[in-house]
């Protein structure tokens, strides 16, 4: 068994996977250790569709690429990115962006590659199985805890899929287009989309998964008093 220290830091996220479903079994271990996550007043905010369905996966992420091709930035249930990027938040990300683009070989100007990059968010990167976390709209009506909450949740659903032998792409890509996920889902109208996460088996033979994008130091993030 790994520890806690090695699977946190081994782990990253892959964005190219073998065309290979998770078992029931080994989805069920995972989700049930996670359930096992804290959240205030043991509220369990999380409802998870597990799907590996290859036909349902499909239409959620072709309707999110029609929408895209129509134009439409973000169809979302929360707002996941911040309105107005400042620093250093915005050139982590711009700098995170740009070192992927450099690895793929992908020019800066190229603006059509690099949104059929962004497009293989919703083909799930060649994953067969992905989790989408919904939690119900009453959790976050003028509130975040529940937001919170969720989100120590996939990061207990990624740390189990690591022991597992497995890797994942947590995505604040489909949060963007959450609504579009919940229809094409049918879920209860009372539902909102959070995120989801890519779960699966990397293929180790792709470049991309070589990308592992550098962390700031404790200076830049932790004040000890």
């Amino acid at each position: 068994m790994s520890n806690v220290y090695e699977i946190i830091n081994s782990r990253s996220s892959k964005r190219a996977y073998l065309p290979k479903p998770v078992p029931k079994d080994i989805q069920e271990k995972i989700l049930k250790a996670a359930a096992q996550t804290p959240s205030g007043a043991n509220m369990q905010p999380w409802i998870t569709y597990a799907i590996s369905d290859e036909s349902t996966l499909k239409k959620v992420g072709d309707a999110i690429i029609k929408a895209m091709d129509d134009g439409v930035e973000n169809d979302q249930f929360i707002q996941y990115y911040p309105i107005e990027w400042k620093n250093p938040y915005k050139k982590r990300r711009v700098v995170t962006g740009a070192g992927l683009y450099k690895l793929m070989e992908v020019d800066r100007k190229d603006n059509d590659t690099r949104i059929e990059m962004w497009k293989d968010n919703f083909r799930w990167f060649g994953a067969k199985t992905v989790f989408f976390v919904f939690t119900d709209k009453a959790n976050i009506e003028g509130a975040q805890g529940a937001i919170l909450d969720c989100g120590a949740y996939m990061q207990s659903i990624m740390l189990l899929a690591k022991e597992e032998g497995l890797d994942t792409c947590p995505q604040g890509s489909t949060t963007e287009f959450g609504r579009i996920v919940a229809r094409e889902l049918n879920v209860p109208e009372n539902l909102a989309l959070l995120y989801s996460v890519v779960i699966g088996y990397e293929d180790k033979d792709a470049k991309i998964n070589s990308y592992q994008p550098e962390r700031v130091g404790l200076d830049e993030s932790v004040i000890f008093i």
